[in-house]
């Protein structure tokens, strides 16, 4: 589990360049990120949508690394 990404300061381009490898899995964790997205009704879809820009992101670094996901 890494913490601290998100509100806490932490980047997933620092989770990146200093975690990751072909030998070790991550969880990253953005709770506040996800869980305050959004106060309307639209909560869901936003918390949706910021879920899915953080995995396209850290897919992205997954990639540039040669890294399997």
């Amino acid at each position: 589990l890494v913490p601290g990404v998100g509100a806490q300061g932490g980047s997933l381009a620092e989770v990146a360049k200093y975690g990751m490898n072909s030998r070790c899995g991550l969880l990253v964790n953005s709770s506040r990120g996800i869980i305050f997205a959004d106060s309307t009704e639209r909560f869901a879809v936003v918390a949706g949508e910021k879920a899915r820009e953080m995995q396209e992101e850290m897919a992205g670094y997954l990639e540039e690394l040669r890294i399997k996901n």
